[in-house]
């Protein structure tokens, strides 16, 4: 006799989740595993996407039918480090105090993953009519660096879905927009020389600081004109305008010494409507200009080499759908890219819309448990963007608050999850028929 599938409470599976140390620069594996092994033993097909290397994997999940439109939940698995951070306890034991949880994760975003996976016995109670996708990625924190190859697996094997819900901790708030995040590094090399000679060498750092120094320029003009233009330029962001900054520099082996070498690493994160590529190219054209002309008059040899690390696309704002689309019409989709329309509610999620709600808003903020207010718009990044480039309308809305995230102590309050819990399963009856036949 075949035994039962485990059934796990929320807070049994977040404890499970926070006892692994998914730190972006470490594998996820081991608890890929264990997501993949309690997935399929309720009924799901699972499919993986690697890195290179093979040590880390994106978990793609599906209950329901190979049919067009259904809903992606998406989140990702690792976390940030824990090194130099002041944790009353241990931050990966999943602790209880006064309605909250604390444990590295448990925010951002292994309480949404728990959620999920906390409702997967109700899933697969019942008969789908369009399929539900559970998407669990790599490497979000370095980068959103996992999502892409999961993301064109999903479109590439399935009918394209209609509606992606990632969900990053917004206090179950819905979010429609978040700025792009673009990231680089950049190398300066000068010639050394002792600090008595100057002339006979280059100084990496100096030429490393002027373009510093003009990365602080476009970060003054960006501030003034966003304060000029107001709300209208940037609506709803905190600030409304694209910010830059200058987070780590490494240069230099002695004080008599002139640097030879010095790397910083810098970001922009550009509002949705502003081109990304412009201040990559301005910050290009000023090195070639300026900084290696400068650099060369004394070392021939002297470079400045901008590599990109990241670049994950904003989230925008969507264009709306026919009003005669209710909720349960914005579960139609399309096949994926080149295939025809599904005929069924009669607009594909790429097509340019017109008039109603989008169609993850529509879907999503009539759910119980999701909370009305804030201003739909958001700082910070997540892979929310690819999957709208993929043609999925998509939202941000999950359990927690970001301003826990990455701290130590770090928490979601038990109530968070249980609204999370409830609109979720809010969501079920809107891809279901009925009760499978013989479902407990």
């Amino acid at each position: 006799m075949t035994s039962a599938p485990p059934r796990l409470t929320t807070l049994e599976i977040l404890e499970h989740l926070v006892a692994f140390p998914t730190i972006s620069r470490d594998s996820n594996l081991p608890l890929v595993d264990w997501v993949e092994l309690y997935l399929m033993a309720w009924g799901a097909r699972c499919r993986r996407t690697w890195n290179d290397e093979g040590t880390k994997a994106n978990l793609l999940a599906t209950f329901g039918p190979d049919a067009p439109g259904g809903v992606v939940l998406s989140g990702h698995t690792d976390v940030v480090p824990v090194e130099g951070q002041d944790w009353s306890s241990d931050p990966f034991t999943l602790v209880e105090r006064d309605g909250r949880l604390y444990g590295r994760g448990a925010a951002d975003m292994k309480g949404f993953l728990a959620v999920v996976l906390g409702l997967v016995p109700e899933i697969a109670a019942i008969s789908l009519q369009r399929p539900l996708h559970l998407a669990f990625s790599y490497d979000e924190e370095v980068g959103c660096l996992g999502v892409g190859r999961m993301v064109a697996d999903l479109v590439g094997h399935f009918l394209l879905p209609s509606v992606a819900i990632v969900g990053e901790p917004t206090s179950m708030e819905v979010v429609r927009a978040h700025k792009s995040v673009n990231a680089f590094r950049t190398r300066v090399t000068g010639q050394a020389a002792h600090s008595s000679q100057p002339q006979r060498g280059a100084s990496a750092i100096l030429g490393a600081g002027r373009l510093l120094e003009e990365l602080r320029r476009i970060g003054v003009e960006n501030r003034r004109r966003g304060e000029e233009e107001g709300e209208a330029a940037g609506a709803g962001f905190d600030p409304p305008w694209t910010t830059v900054q200058a987070g780590m520099i490494q240069g230099g082996t002695a004080l008599n010494i002139l640097p030879a070498e010095c790397t910083f690493l810098w970001e922009y994160r550009s509002l949705p409507d502003e081109d990304p590529s412009k201040i990559l190219a301005r910050m290009e054209s000023f090195a070639r200009e300026e900084v290696l002309p400068e650099l060369q008059e004394f070392a021939p040899g002297a470079k400045v080499v901008i590599e990109t690390l990241a670049r994950v696309p904003p989230l925008r704002p969507e264009t709306k759908a026919p009003r005669r689309q209710g909720v349960e019409a914005s579960m139609a989709g399309t096949r994926a890219a080149g295939a025809t329309d599904s005929g069924e509610g009669g607009d594909g999620p790429g097509r340019v819309q017109e008039k109603g709600e989008p169609r993850a808003e529509a879907l999503v903020r009539h759910l119980p448990g999701v909370r009305a207010g804030g201003t739909g718009a958001v700082s910070f990044a997540t892979e929310g963007g690819t999957f709208q480039a993929a043609g999925i309308s998509t939202v941000v809305c999950g359990p927690g608050s970001i301003d826990q995230a990455h701290r130590p102590d770090e928490f979601i309050a038990i109530s968070q999850l249980e609204a999370c819990a409830d609109a979720l399963r809010g969501l079920l009856p809107l891809l279901a028929t009925e009760a499978a036949e013989g479902a407990r």
